[in-house]
């Protein structure tokens, strides 16, 4: 009886250590893996759709960044690797005085007209990176693409922009004139981008130029001037109209009466016709002398 009941527990004890046994084996896998997961989850990037990856290698021989754009999807990343990602769908960047999504800085685009004139003006950009110039860009400005909006296509806006709107006066400026300045800002910018594979596609103004008070009040009492200029102007046209009218009216009774008297003088009889035309059949009701007589002939 002993003896089997020790031999069960031998048994038992031997089933618990195997059971601990497989226990340890399972946690330390579980860690393993766990610990694994943790280091390829920290040397991975995933390029999102719509972007396009930029490898930098700063190890190695190969150290530097890798000319091929990488496609949107899951990378490992090795020892000494990193990737940038680039927008590579067409994009519209505005860059105002009032804070937006991307930051509370005030971001306005300052210039001046031939005189000197200082003013400011919020303007947008609308651009797209081509996917295989990525690269090339990285390397040449070393710089993400939202560094590269607040840094030197935001100084590019600003200079072209300046550049072009000191060729004119403010009065250009106020009465019609900034899209084209506009327009050839846009064209010296899209013009340099273009080089480094950027496509600007439209750059505008927003809302309106903000001129000194000073200059709003002189050019509303210009403008106010010139339309009571012209109101003045065409007051006197239409009473210079109407001037003409009355005589050309008065000539037109003139000459009427200048015909009919010519014809009377030549056919004296038409006054006899006339009067006639006009008698009712009845004598006068009192008469001195004579009674009237009408002579038909």
């Amino acid at each position: 009886m002993t003896n089997d009941f020790q031999a069960r527990a031998a048994k038992t004890r031997s089933k618990i250590q195997n059971t601990g046994r497989v226990i340890a084996i399972g946690g330390v896998s579980l860690l393993v893996l766990l610990v694994g997961s943790c280091g390829v989850a920290s040397h991975s990037t995933t390029v999102e759709p719509g972007n396009a990856g930029v490898k930098i290698k700063t190890l190695g021989s190969g150290a530097g960044v890798s000319p091929e754009p990488l496609p949107a999807r899951w990378y490992f990343r090795g020892i000494g690797e990193r990737i940038v990602q680039y927008p590579v769908i067409q994009r519209t960047y505005s860059y105002t005085r009032e804070k937006d999504e991307r930051g509370n800085e005030n971001e306005e685009i300052t210039f001046s007209d031939n005189t000197g004139l200082p003013m400011t003006a919020d303007v947008s950009v609308t651009l797209q990176v081509n996917p295989a110039s990525a690269p090339n860009l990285y390397q040449t400005y070393r710089l993400s693409f939202d560094q590269l909006l607040d840094g030197p296509i935001r100084n590019d806006v600003r200079s072209a922009v300046a550049a072009e709107a000191e060729k004119v006066g403010v009065e250009t400026l106020y009465s019609g004139g900034r899209q084209a300045v506009m327009q050839r800002a846009f064209a010296r910018v899209s013009g340099k981008w273009a080089k480094h594979g950027v496509t600007v596609s439209q750059m505008d103004w927003i809302g309106s130029i903000r001129y000194p008070d000073a200059i709003i009040q002189q050019m509303q009492n210009k403008t106010q001037l010139e339309q009571e200029a012209l109101a003045a102007k065409a007051l006197e046209a239409k009473e210079t109209a109407l001037a003409n009218a009355a005589i050309a009216k008065a000539r037109g009774e003139a000459e009427s009466i200048r015909i009919k008297g010519e014809a009377i003088r030549a056919n004296p009889q038409i006054l006899q016709q006339l009067a006639i035309e006009k008698w009712n059949g009845e004598l006068p009701k009192v008469t001195g002398g004579a009674t009237p007589f009408v002579k038909i002939d």
